[in-house]
Parts: C-alpha cells; sequence; structure tokens
C-alpha cells in the first residue's frame, strides 16, 4: 500500500509548480527565528536545509512529502496492529490511509499540514503502543514527538491534551504515575519555550492568525465542518471511522483504547467551536479507521451493507477517483476544464507562477531607466512574493516585499526616492492613501484560464509617496 502511494505521489510531484506555501517557506528559511505570525519554526529550518544542500530542485522539495504520507500509511497499519489487528485489518486500515482525498493531497506538497499530520498519527499510535505493552519507552517517545509537533503546529498540543483527558476519562489511568513521564514532559515543553517567548514578544499573532482562519470560514465554517470531514478522509470509506468511533464505545476488546473515542469527540467540539478546520483532526483518523477494520475482522465481517467498499476493486476505483481530484495529471492547459480545481483548489495555486513573474517583469522593463533603478515592488500576499523571490532574479527584477503574515517581518522596501509596482488589491482607491499617483499598468493572466487567486489581479505603478516606508509599512502588515 505504501509503494503503490509512493508509485503514484512520487513522479507527479513536480507537474505544474510551487505552492503558494513552499515559495513562503522557501524565503521564511532565509530568515529563521524562533517563531512567525502563522506558524513554529521547523518547516522554514527543513525548507532552508533542503535548499542549502540541494539548491532550488522541486523534486527534492516535496521529496518529504510524498515520504512522509508512505510513512502515515506504515503507521497506519501499526496502529491497527498495535489494536489487535491481523493481514486484513491492517491492510484495510493502510488502504483507507493511502486513498484518502486530504492524505493523498498533503503528500504532493510540503506544507505544514503534511508534517502534522504524520507526526500526530505517529504520537496516537505511540500512545495506543503504550496501553497494550505499558513501555515507558512509549512515553518518553511521546515527549520527544510532542517536541518536535510543537514545531511545526501547535495544534499538536491540543491533540496531546485531548488525549490525557480520554485517559483521564476511561483509562487507563495509571499513565500519570509512570516516572517517565516527567522527562517526557519536560522535554515537550523544553521545546516548545522558545517559541511561546517569541509569541509573546510579538503580541501573540498565532491567536490573531487563529481569528483569520475562522473568520475566514474555509470548508464552509462551522455548518461544512462534519461534512467535509467526511469528504476529507473519503466518503466511500469514511463508514469504517464512524463504525470505529462506535465500536470504540461498544467493543470489549477495545474498551483499553475507548479514551481515542473521547479525544475525537472532544476536539470535534473545540474545532465546531472555535470554526477550526475539518482536518486539525486528521492525525486520529487512523486510529479509528483502524478500530473500525479490527471489529470488522474481529466480528467476520461489515455491516450489512458496506462489505462491498471494502474490496480490493472499490479500493482501487477510489484511489482511481481520488487522484483524479487531488493530483496533477490533466495537461495543464485543460485543467480549468476539469473538476479538479473546484474539488481541491490549492491545484490552482500551483499554475501560473512564472507568468506572474513575467508579467511584473514587463511592467518594471516599461518604466524609464531612471525609475526602473530605483523601482521596488511590494505585493498583496506571501505567495507572490515568494514567486518573485524564485522567479524574479532571471528577469532581473530588485526584491519584492509583502505585508502578509511572516512576510512582512522579513523588511521593509528601501526608501529609493522611485516608483513601486504594486501587485493588487482590485482597485487603486486604497493605494491613493499612500501614493499620489496610481496606474494600471498590465494584468496577471496564467495563460490557461485558471480562476486561482492571482488571475486578473491589477498590476499597478505607483509613484509619488506620501511617507517614508517606516512610517507607511506598519499599514501593509495583515493576516490571512
Amino acid at each position: 500500500m505504501a509503494a503503490v502511494l509512493a508509485a503514484v505521489l512520487i513522479p507527479l510531484s513536480t507537474r505544474y509548480g510551487y505552492h503558494r506555501d513552499e515559495l513562503y517557506f522557501r524565503v521564511a528559511g532565509r530568515h529563521l527565528a524562533w517563531g512567525y505570525p502563522d506558524q513554529p519554526p521547523l518547516l522554514p529550518l527543513i525548507t532552508r536545509g533542503i535548499t542549502a544542500v540541494c539548491g532550488d530542485v522541486l523534486f527534492v522539495q516535496r521529496l518529504p512529502a510524498a515520504l512522509l504520507a508512505v510513512l502515515g500509511v506504515l503507521l497506519a497499519a501499526l496502529t491497527a496492529r498495535e489494536l489487535g489487528g491481523g493481514r486484513r485489518a491492517q491492510l484495510r486500515t493502510a488502504g483507507a490511509y493511502a486513498i484518502a482525498p486530504f492524505m493523498v493531497a498533503i503528500g504532493h506538497s510540503f506544507y505544514t499540514a503534511t508534517l502534522d499530520v504524520t507526526v500526530s498519527t505517529a504520537l496516537v499510535w505511540l500512545a495506543v503502543r503504550w496501553v497494550r505493552v505499558r513501555d515507558s519507552r512509549s512515553l518518553l517517545a511521546v515527549g520527544v514527538l510532542t517536541a518536535v509537533a510543537v514545531n511545526v503546529k501547535y495544534l499538536a498540543a491540543l491533540l496531546l491534551v485531548a488525549l490525557v483527558a480520554g485517559l483521564l476519562v476511561s483509562g487507563p489511568r495509571d499513565v500519570l504515575r509512570r516516572p517517565v513521564l516527567l522527562p517526557a514532559a519536560a522535554i515537550a515543553v523544553a521545546a516548545a519555550v522558545p517559541g511561546l517567548i517569541w509569541q509573546a514578544g510579538h503580541g501573540w499573532p498565532q491567536l490573531d492568525m487563529a481569528g483569520e482562519i475562522a473568520a475566514e470560514a474555509d470548508f464552509g465554517g462551522r455548518p461544512g465542518f462534519v461534512p467535509f470531514e467526511l469528504i476529507l478522509a473519503g466518503v466511500v470509506l469514511s463508514w469504517l471511522w464512524i463504525y470505529g468511533l462506535w465500536r470504540l464505545f461498544r467493543s470489549r476488546e477495545l474498551a483499553p483504547y475507548r479514551f481515542l473515542g473521547i479525544a475525537f469527540l472532544l476536539l470535534n467540539l473545540l474545532y465546531l467551536a472555535t470554526a477550526g478546520k475539518p482536518y486539525y483532526l486528521a492525525g486520529l483518523w487512523a486510529a479509528l479507521w483502524a478500530a473500525g477494520a479490527v471489529e470488522v475482522e474481529r466480528r467476520g465481517g461489515a455491516p450489512r451493507g458496506a462489505g462491498w467498499t471494502l474490496t480490493i476493486p472499490a479500493y482501487a476505483i477510489t484511489g482511481l477517483g481520488v487522484v483524479l481530484v487531488t493530483l496533477p495529471v490533466y495537461p495543464v492547459r485543460d485543467l480549468a476544464g476539469t473538476p479538479q480545481p473546484v474539488i481541491n483548489p490549492d491545484s490552482a495555486e500551483t499554475v501560473g507562477w512564472p507568468r506572474f513573474a513575467a508579467e511584473i517583469a514587463r511592467v518594471h522593463r516599461a518604466l524609464p531607466t531612471a525609475e526602473r533603478r530605483k523601482a521596488t515592488i511590494v505585493t498583496s500576499n506571501y505567495g507572490e512574493a515568494g514567486a518573485l523571490d524564485r522567479y524574479g532574479p532571471a528577469h532581473g527584477l530588485p526584491r519584492a516585499y509583502s505585508g502578509h503574515n511572516g512576510y512582512w517581518y522579513f523588511g521593509r522596501p528601501p526608501d529609493t526616492g522611485g516608483p513601486t509596482i504594486v501587485v493588487g488589491p482590485d482597485t487603486p482607491a486604497l493605494l491613493r492613501r499612500y501614493w499620489s499617483d496610481v496606474t494600471v499598468a498590465g494584468r496577471i493572466d496564467d495563460g490557461v484560464g485558471l480562476d486561482n487567486e492571482e488571475q486578473g489581479k491589477p498590476v499597478f505603478v505607483c509613484r509619488g509617496q506620501t511617507a517614508p516606508w517606516r512610517t507607511l509599512w506598519p499599514d501593509f502588515k495583515h493576516l490571512g
């Protein structure tokens, strides 16, 4: 199962192009800090290491994503084994993980979610293993993995709290009396402290970021939370994790692992209340698939009407469908005419970056020579600034700046006295607060009619700056 997923993800890894987040991580890796307003420091650090050793090679930068997805498949099967599952239960669990739309999608690009889900899945597996064998090394490993997890996403701390709450409610409660728990907790806390100090010193921007995420209401907001959880985990096999959740509360054999179901329900309530995203729960999906698969194996079959979903043809057809809606399998010129950009909008965000940079370069070249030497560039989001960082030097473009998220902290434009090329907003009214002369000089076109975030954006040339950048730059700071 893991090999099949690798054989799909790795050959397709360089089709289309960078995702905006990957372009952002490249630049964040050159501005290393203990924190950023939208994430802890580990992923930029990893990206920095990859580019330092291998350069800007998209295949190498995305290889960790594929390997993490493959590791997730193996961890899912191992979780089924710890729950008492035999060969069939392990294969069904591994297969459910390997064809889940969200797991396949994050195995293509290297996001924070890619690393977070795998590490969270490993944390849950270690918790299950400790319950079965009571090996103190598992608890120590939980501490080490938590130290990694909280430097990828702070959500990992909530997962750990939910697991502990589940253990306190349903047992085994003696986990809190284990001597190794203290050094394990110390490792995790020590790893989180530098990031928390950074957040405190910068006014806790991560909390503001959480508010922005809730306000954006991605995935349909609260009404769409549960439906999208089913979609992201895979509609065909969602019954398996729902069945696993139910059996965790009903099965005598699974009673020692009931804390998993409690943790899952607690996190559902928390993320519903805070308008979180449905994939925040993905670290627990493997355990629920495993519980369902183990009970199907133990009881000699699936519930009535669901047996066909566990057949090899059902897995194969579902997997093919997932590939068609999540991965870059279409010619880029035809992508806009497929359902993929609607079902998986992230795919549209990997198209058009070289053309984006070329259009900014065209506007830059059109400036009079004297102005061109002094021109600065400001973009509306970190993906655009990251794209110009990647492709701009080949066009002779100056460094791009943005006030979006962590990019604001990477520095403000210099006061050159020249014009500023600004990408977005949609109308010039906002820009006239900062420049007396604002002219539309171009428009972004990805060349394939794909409706992504950049398509159709105006490119302005702004002259007559009203104040130096040290005065204006705070106004450009924004989260999202």
